[in-house]
């Protein structure tokens, strides 16, 4: 529980006072009379609470969940950094954690000298940290640099230096915050696969927070997803972890089947001037589709000017900004087709395509190889929609699409 606003009894002399007391854990003489000293009142914020759980050694757990879950709070009380207002954590082995970039580095320090500092910080003897020395700055790839004092390191060379050290440590577990989000590409990679490599093959323990569920997947073998300081869910199936937190943490969304122009786009090649996501019998939904059903997308649009170089297309994606595929008429239909004035053309939505989700349908336009007309980045032309399963038995939630796949047996 963390206290709100300042924390102090307005003169010095009460402030010691009240350190003496917690000190020789005595009550506090200067707090309120019958007050509940965890009682969680509008001057207290608990971060954490009555959450319970076993972690198994060379288990590689994820830990997910929005922002102001507890997440790092967890960790640092795991990391003993901050101690846990009631109840108790037991850890057997070392720790090791990657919690903050550049936590325990020096500016002035060279790199080389900051991995005998750090190591030093995280229990490594300096015997040890020479043998390991030249396998640290191989792993991190900043060898070029690693005679530079730190401070002219970019964020990315801070976490690629800590990462190192920590994860050649003689520790049983390691903990590591989002600060992995940090590097680029080809060390997250890196980091994964060292992760996982001191879990299956030197039997360590890791402790994972990211917002990167591709990751979390990748690493993980069992996870825990926290909600406004508890535990939400907990399981050793991270699939279903991930899927589920997406599924019912996702930005709520609104139905919008109809999109109009209000002037804003304009021209002569192509000019939409409506999308509406449609029944079959060209009604327009009202509410939620159901997986069920086939659909249809009608896009009406004016042509000024014929270019045969005119490529437009839907982009489908989740609510999250996923993007899970897009298509074009040109793969299917002429592009004859196109004539000057009025043109209607539909979109087919096939059943059993979509799973219970959140989805946008945005378009985009442009010239081939030569300029926008509408860039489905910047302009906000797309409708939004919400699939529902019908009848009693709902798609489990462990895919964004669910497409119907034909088995044979011969």
């Amino acid at each position: 529980m963390y206290r709100l606003g300042v924390i102090n009894n307005g003169t010095l002399r009460k402030d010691i006072q009240t350190w003496i007391a917690l000190k020789l854990r005595k009550e506090d003489p200067n707090s309120k009379i019958g007050q509940d000293k965890y009682s969680g009142d509008e001057d207290h914020y608990w971060a954490l609470r009555d959450i319970s759980f076993d972690i198994k050694q060379g288990d590689r757990i994820g830990i997910i969940g929005k922002n102001g879950a507890g997440k790092s709070t967890l960790l640092k009380l795991l990391s003993r950094i901050t101690a846990p207002t009631e109840g108790t954590i037991k850890i057997k082995g070392k720790v090791a954690s990657l919690l903050e970039v550049g936590t325990g580095f020096h500016g002035e320090l060279t790199g080389k000298e900051n991995i005998y500092l750090n190591g030093a910080i995280l229990g490594m003897k300096k015997r040890r940290i020479d043998q390991k020395l030249d396998e640290i700055i191989a792993f991190s790839g900043i060898e070029h640099h690693i005679d530079t004092p730190v401070k002219r390191y970019s964020s990315g060379m801070y976490v690629r230096l800590a990462f190192a050290v920590a994860a050649h440590l003689d520790s049983d577990i390691l903990i590591a915050d989002e600060v992995l989000a940090v590097g680029d590409a080809e060390f997250q990679k890196k980091a994964l696969g060292k992760m996982q490599d001191l879990s299956t093959g030197e039997g360590r323990t890791v402790l994972f927070v990211s917002h990167n569920m591709g990751a979390v997947k990748k690493l993980c073998n069992c996870g825990i997803v926290l909600e406004m300081g508890k535990i939400r869910a907990s399981s050793n199936d991270v699939e279903y972890l991930v899927m589920n937190y997406i599924n019912n943490f996702q930005e709520e969304v609104s139905c919008f089947p109809i999109w109009k122009n209000d002037g804003s786009l304009a021209n002569p090649y192509f000019t939409p001037i409506c999308i509406e996501l449609q029944e079959e019998d060209g009604s327009l939904i009202s509410d939620y589709i159901s997986a069920e059903k086939n659909y249809r997308i009608k896009l009406v649009f004016n042509v000024e000017k014929i270019n045969p170089q005119l490529d437009y297309y839907f982009i489908f994606s989740d609510v999250n900004g996923i993007v899970l595929f897009f298509t074009r008429p040109f793969d299917y239909l002429a592009t004859c087709f196109i004539k000057i004035g009025i043109n209607t053309v539909y979109c087919i939505i096939p059943k059993n395509l979509l799973n219970i989700h959140s989805y946008v349908i945005t378009l985009g336009a442009d010239i081939k190889n030569s300029e926008w007309i509408i860039n489905p980045d910047i302009e906000s032309c797309f409708v939004t929609f919400k699939v529902t399963k019908k009848g009693d038995m709902p798609i489990a939630p462990i895919s964004i699409i669910s497409p119907e796949i034909k088995w044979v047996v011969q």
